[in-house]
């Protein structure tokens, strides 16, 4: 691990009971209202995706920014399926037994790819826990794909932790993507009941072996699911000693009744005084906000960090 960094204290209350009622679990916010999906860019996308027979996590994990990132030409896809081998308390992706692989998915995506003619592109998966390569070899040839089809295209890829198995991280890595993400998702006290099946450290670990390998790595984590702000201090902390460049922050949103609980609604300027420790402790960008998310302005981030990079002489 790198050296951890300075702490820096947050002036943000740590008592619930402290924060103004309309921080309270009920109706949502007015923050949070966002327009229904409609326009040319959107129904262009559309239809890209669907000619494609492909899946995309912003309509799996009903992602609020759907409409406006489908209207400015960005989607992230979703890979190796819709059917996920894990049962997240927050994700509103299916759980269950996975069909059998897809072998021309690469393809598919990497065609949708150059036809969307984009700059910066998201990938993301399910979790197949169920396979011995946990879908690492689907992972490294739809990167390897969309190279040689839409060679001007800069590659973000969100994966899962592969069961610590590291030798699917390298067959990902090996492919050369620009940056890798792995979302961390919450606090360490919450992971039992939001991530089941994962490791708050093997995730740490994750991050810090593409980093050590080179890459740009990225990670996310949702407000309003139990954390206190100590707990997401030294998360933050920790996500930073292990180099990570990249972090989003944003509202843990209830898909269904079925699925845990809202805490409370973050406001928009907690949200703000997130972002500015973030940079302080020193990460090179921060997306937060209510309704960011993981791929939420990815070719911006992204931009601006290999800029910052470039000024401070960075590889």
């Amino acid at each position: 691990m790198a050296s951890q960094p300075s702490i820096v204290s947050l002036p943000v209350a740590s008592d619930a009971a402290l924060r103004p009622d309309h921080t309270l679990p009920g109706r949502k916010p007015p923050w949070l209202r966002v327009k229904l999906p409609a326009g040319p860019g959107y129904t262009h996308m559309r239809g890209i995706v669907d000619d494609n027979k492909l899946h995309t996590v912003c309509e799996s994990a009903k992602c609020p920014n759907m409409g406006e990132c489908w209207s400015r030409g960005t989607a992230t896809l979703m890979i190796l399926g819709d059917v996920c081998t894990r049962s997240c308390g927050f994700c509103h992706i299916a759980t269950g037994r996975p069909p059998v692989l897809d072998l021309d998915e690469p393809r598919r995506v990497a065609d949708a790819a150059a036809r969307m003619r984009l700059k910066h592109i998201v990938i993301t998966s399910v979790n197949r826990d169920e396979l011995p390569d946990g879908g690492s070899a689907i992972w490294a040839e739809t990167i390897t794909s969309i190279r040689a089809a839409s060679p001007g295209t800069t590659i973000e890829v969100l994966i899962p932790d592969f069961c610590g198995h590291w030798g699917d991280l390298d067959r990902v890595l090996d492919s050369k993507p620009d940056i890798l993400n792995h979302n961390v998702e919450t606090v360490p006290s919450q992971y039992r009941r939001v991530r089941p099946q994962a490791k708050y450290h093997r995730s740490l670990e994750l991050l810090k072996r593409a980093k050590d390998r080179g890459f740009t790595t990225k990670t996310g984590l949702m407000l309003g699911i139990g954390e206190t702000d100590e707990e997401l201090r030294q998360t933050l902390v920790d996500i930073r000693a292990a180099c990570v460049d990249i972090l989003t922050l944003g509202q843990y949103l209830q898909p269904t009744r079925e699925h845990l609980p809202i805490d409370r609604w973050v406001t928009p300027e907690e949200f703000a005084r997130w972002k500015a420790f973030g940079l302080e402790i020193g990460f090179s960008v921060v997306e937060s906000g209510p309704l960011v998310r993981s791929s939420y302005h990815a070719d911006e981030q992204a931009q601006l960090n290999w800029q910052q990079q470039a000024a401070s002489g960075q590889s």
